[in-house]
């Protein structure tokens, strides 16, 4: 689905699942499921459309007041820090792998978002285009 042809359907879907100009990351991956969309296809749609992404799934943006409620972990297990440092890109961990290692070790999304903030490991690549 290329940025100019979104079809309307879509584009209705995400007005609808949007508050106050803004739509959750976890119902913009809903859209996406439902539509047989790729996420990155719904992230420029809400570009185009101009609804933000709030309520990253990972805590990183989106929050009030805050932006940010992911806080550091107050200790980190080896088993965690052994999946996230075999991720590792560049020395950053992109979110599709975050949330690949959430449920393979049977975790939170967040969880893991702590544990990097923990390691000092940053997070990159949002699925939907929110930042690189």
């Amino acid at each position: 689905m290329s940025v100019h042809h979104y079809n309307q359907e879509v584009i209705e879907a995400l007005r609808a699942a949007a508050t106050d100009g803004g739509l959750a990351c976890a119902l913009a991956f809903k859209v996406s499921a439902a539509h047989n969309t790729t996420p990155a296809d719904i992230g420029k749609a809400l570009d185009l459309e101009e609804i933000n992404i709030v309520k990253c799934q990972l805590g990183l943006f989106g929050y009030k007041p805050d932006k940010k409620i992911v806080r550091p972990a107050e200790s980190v297990s080896e088993e965690i820090k052994k999946e996230i440092t075999a991720e590792l890109d560049d020395g950053k961990l992109t979110c599709e792998r975050a949330w690949a290692i959430a449920k393979k070790l049977k975790i939170s999304k967040m969880d893991v978002a702590a544990a990097c903030d923990t390691l000092g490991v940053k997070i990159k690549t949002c699925q939907l285009g929110a930042f690189q």
